[in-house]
């Protein structure tokens, strides 16, 4: 346990902590919110909604948990799932390497548990993808464990409630909140009690627009005491997504069919389908991606790249699209919309590409700058 005084954090006494604890749960019990995930104590069913939920809203989540688990019911279901499928089934909710590593801890678990959920804090914690605060979600709520559940909410909690001087974005300061919830956290229903703060941090205690005169703890509360809930919680700004200038190739052939290419690499979007994309060119040499954010050079150049890597040279309409613009938490990409038409049907390139009808999109994985680019190409052809 770390000394929390050298962080310039005082805790409360065992009388203080006890109230603490008595006064969130009972305004959690007046005010949970109904949730699918809260009608179970099945600890893949709480695994599949922690991931889910993270960088994702409540109400975005509840349809894709509900179908997630119609389609993948059980651990085995996942482990054993085709990629596409397990794609298809996270489409649309980005930060894709989730579903990957859930599919690896299901695939550790079969191995490993027999298929069986893992009881301890530790066994949950070595599993693919589960760090501190899943874990702690998922021994709290599942198995009745006081383990902490720290996610940035709590910590915009316990930042206000100790007027903590310390960076939340800053990982090396996690583990003064991890130590601030060990005292804190109710040992009869510690579950409950994570699940408390969380809904106090994404509502009441909010990043934006908090109303902490509707707090149920906020007697508690160093910063509303003192009248510093502005300065609460300290956190440095993110950097800023670096542009990345991009080009997606909209290729058609005589039967009315649409090029699609799967992205085979183990990088940002891989396993999903989309149109042809290249990066933008400099001395004909390709970019990285991550380096580079020069503007394009002219289209034309683009073109002769594009019919040497698919090895099709199509009649190039020169239609004019509107840019789609799709930010990553690292990048933001600026895609321009480049036509063409194709007699040529046989593809020899070998990158994995396919001609598809519209109609079939949806049997494909689209992320969400494909589906973006889709809607442009539809909206000025209508």
């Amino acid at each position: 346990m770390i000394d929390l005084t050298t962080y310039g954090v005082e805790m409360w006494d065992e009388e203080k902590i006890f109230s603490f604890r008595k006064t969130l749960l009972a305004w959690y019990d007046q005010e949970k919110r109904d949730l699918p995930w809260r009608r179970t104590k099945d600890p893949y069913c709480i695994w599949v909604s922690e991931i889910m939920l993270q960088q994702t809203q409540v109400k975005t989540v509840i349809p894709y948990y509900e179908r997630f688990l119609n389609w993948f019911p059980t651990v085995a279901d996942l482990a054993e799932a085709p990629e596409e499928k397990l794609l298809k089934a996270w489409e649309g909710l980005g930060y894709y390497s989730r579903v990957r590593n859930m599919q690896a801890a299901a695939q550790q678990i079969m191995a490993e548990f027999k298929g069986k959920f893992p009881t301890t804090y530790a066994a949950i914690s070595n599993l693919k993808g589960i760090g501190p605060y899943t874990a702690g979600a998922i021994a709290s709520i599942a198995f009745g464990l006081a383990e902490p559940a720290v996610d940035g909410n709590v910590m915009r909690v316990m930042a206000r409630l100790f007027e903590v001087d310390h960076d939340i974005g800053d990982p090396k300061n996690r583990k003064l909140f991890q130590a601030i919830m060990e005292i804190l956290i109710d040992p009869e229903r510690p579950g409950d009690f994570n699940q408390a703060l969380m809904d106090l941090g994404t509502d009441i205690e909010s990043a934006k627009k908090p109303r902490p005169e509707e707090s149920p703890i906020r007697s508690f509360s160093a910063a509303y005491l003192n009248g510093t809930m502005d300065k609460y919680p300290i956190k440095k700004p993110k950097k800023k997504p670096r542009p990345i200038a991009l080009q997606a190739f909209i290729i058609k052939n005589n039967e009315g069919e649409f090029l699609l290419e799967k992205n085979t690499e183990e990088r940002l979007l891989g396993g999903f389908w989309s149109f042809p994309i290249l990066e933008v060119q400099d001395d004909s040499q390709q970019l990285n991606l991550f380096e580079n954010d020069d503007k394009p050079l002219e289209v034309a150049s683009q073109k002769v790249i594009f019919e040497e890597e698919y090895q099709l040279k199509p009649s190039w309409t020169g239609a004019q699209f509107s840019t789609i613009s799709h930010t990553f938490s690292h990048q933001k990409w600026q895609i321009e919309l480049i036509e063409g038409t194709s007699e040529t049907v046989m593809l020899t390139s070998d990158r994995e590409l396919l001609w598809v009808p519209v109609e079939d999109f949806s049997y494909y994985p689209f992320a969400t700058p494909q589906k973006k680019m889709i809607q442009a190409y539809q909206h000025t052809r209508k």
